[in-house]
């Protein structure tokens, strides 16, 4: 492990690792804890039982010893998986990855509790706040627009996750297969994650990327607006029965503004300045086409496909 984790960081990339407090991972695989203190285990061929013996928690834990070994490694980071995810759990890791001697990024799954964030929060990087995600227009859509409700709760190092991106091939294993989503949908996925400072975990096999996803993927405007430092998740500013506004502040003070047509048929989309907070003349900038389309006194009006986005940056005219 320590020579691939060598490898891996010498082609200037990172390594992650799959772990659980539970004694036997969703898969089937040893996890963080065991009944017996030396750690034994033994893998159980049949999915319900190891299902019903192995998701729970074991009276020991190794937390500081699995944290400490992949230190060692070289990991950077750990994606720990259970449900429910509890505080207590999250704490344990916490307190052993800061105690590791190495920055490893702590990103918990799957579908935390809302109302557990504000304990969750500053124990970890990233927690997921859904289940999984799949790669049609109801699941993202779902996850996506249901975010709002999680704004409190991120800042710099602390993300509402919900989910991997679910562009270009996609699936498990060996039975891959082009995204469901349209166009327009992969459009309003990358935006709305961008808006919502989401963790933007690729999904898709990178060694067959179309020029089409990795246009998505590589937008420099969009990234930067997820990216950004101030680290501010967007908010629902107005919605209607099919079309949504969302915005978020970033660091140099302009707005980052999703228009979104949630409904099947073309829609006019405004975004008005009095919903933004805004005063003024603004000019408009249509990010995914990298260009300035307006100056505007005190609101923008988008045609927006179906299922689609115009996703904006709106700041002063000086």
């Amino acid at each position: 492990m320590k020579g691939l984790a060598d490898q891996v960081h010498g082609l200037g990339l990172k390594l992650g690792i799959y772990s659980t407090p539970w004694i036997t991972s969703y898969a089937g695989y040893v996890g963080g804890s065991s009944d017996d203190p030396t750690g034994a285990w033994s893998r159980i061929p049949d999915r319900r039982e190891y299902s019903a013996k192995g998701h729970r928690h074991g009276k020991v834990k190794f937390d500081v010893n699995d944290s400490l070994q992949w230190a060692a490694w070289g990991i950077d980071y750990l994606k720990y998986d259970w449900h429910p995810i509890d505080p207590a759990n999250t704490a344990a890791m916490s307190v052993a990855l800061r105690a590791s001697g190495r920055d490893i990024v702590y990103s918990l799954s799957n579908g935390a509790r809302l109302d557990d964030a504000p304990a969750l929060a500053p124990l970890a990087n990233c927690w997921r706040t859904t289940g999984d995600i799949r790669d049609t227009w109801a699941s993202m859509a779902g996850i996506g627009f249901a975010q709002d409700k999680w704004y409190p709760h991120a800042s710099p190092g602390h993300w509402n996750d919900p989910d991997m991106l679910v562009v270009g091939l996609v699936g498990w294993g060996p039975r891959l297969h082009p995204s469901q989503l349209s166009a327009d949908e992969q459009y309003t996925h990358i935006s709305l994650w961008s808006l919502l400072a989401a963790p933007l975990l690729i999904g898709c096999d990178m060694t067959k990327l179309d020029d089409f996803t990795l246009s998505l993927l590589t937008n420099d405007e969009v990234l930067a607006v997820n990216q950004d430092p101030k680290g501010a998740q967007a908010q629902r500013v107005s919605k209607t029965d099919e079309t949504e506004v969302w915005a978020r502040t970033v660091a140099d003070g302009s707005l980052a503004v999703g228009l979104f047509n949630r409904g099947l048929d073309p829609a006019t989309v405004t975004a008005s300045w009095a919903d933004l907070g805004l005063a003024g003349k603004q000019r408009v900038r249509d990010l995914w086409r990298q260009q300035d389309v307006a100056e505007a006194e005190s609101s923008y009006s988008a045609e927006v496909a179906p299922h689609g986005v115009a996703f904006l940056r709106l700041e002063p005219v000086k």
